[in-house]
């Protein structure tokens, strides 16, 4: 897979599935733009993989398109766009979610997508690259209490179908990328009772790793994916096949 003079973007890099995409990227020659909120992990990941940090808000439309331009003036060109970003939200009955909560999930977790691949396809279309956009196996099934998440993840799904097949026959390829539980710090925080079941719930008998799904999101942007648009590719140790 050659990904030399590539350029790449990836949000909320600054840690979890976002950091492991970015070191994974940078281990193949790509420049990554590691993107986040959080600029002490920002900045941390991107002088460890040789990257530029650019602080953003991904609910704010304006921080977005100029963290792509950001890019654009650092390296000169984007090939490549990875949007991670995204927080867990409330986990509830519908009826006992507030409005603010729905909508401050739903702004980080969709409208973000929506707003990066606005302002990145502009630019990719410049170098037929590849996007690829992180959305859940809740993005496909459905979990009791995670009606929010479910909403966001199921519409990124929706818009990475409708942009792959609309940019196709424009050079860029558009994907989404579907992790089951993966093995974080804030997962690793759960007493036994609620771990058990989660892990139980995998029929490969473990949670997945951030470099995992990493490697899938390397793949759908290399060259070896040629004929992949508008895919789903879930990473979720068999969890959405029982």
């Amino acid at each position: 897979m050659s990904f030399e003079g590539k350029v790449a973007v990836v949000t909320g890099a600054g840690s979890g599935i976002g950091e492991a995409v970015a070191r994974a990227l940078a281990a193949e020659g790509v420049k990554v733009v590691v993107a986040d909120f959080n600029a002490t992990t920002g900045e941390k990941v991107a002088q460890d993989i040789g990257g530029a940090f650019c602080q953003v808000d991904v609910t704010d439309s304006a921080q977005v398109k100029a963290m792509v331009d950001f890019a654009v003036a650092k390296y000169g060109r984007l090939d490549y766009a990875v949007n991670n970003a995204g927080i867990s939200g409330p986990q509830d009955a519908i009826v006992n979610i507030s409005e603010d909560d729905y909508l401050k999930l739903i702004a980080v977790n969709q409208h973000s997508v929506f707003y990066g691949m606005k302002y990145e396809i502009p630019e990719i279309l410049k170098t037929k690259g590849a996007i690829v956009n992180i959305s859940s196996i809740l993005g496909l099934v459905a979990e009791r209490l995670a009606i929010c998440y479910v909403a966001a993840k199921h519409a990124v799904a929706g818009m990475t179908k409708a942009a792959g097949v609309y940019y196709a026959p424009e050079g860029i390829r558009i994907n989404s990328v579907h992790p089951g539980f993966i093995d974080t710090p804030l997962l690793a925080g759960l007493p036994d009772e609620v771990m058990n079941p989660i892990v139980s719930a995998h029929p490969i008998g473990r949670l997945g790793k951030a470099e995992e799904v990493a490697n899938v999101v390397v793949f759908l942007l290399s060259d070896k994916a040629s004929n992949v648009v508008g895919s789903q590719y879930v990473v979720d140790g068999g969890y959405t096949s029982v």
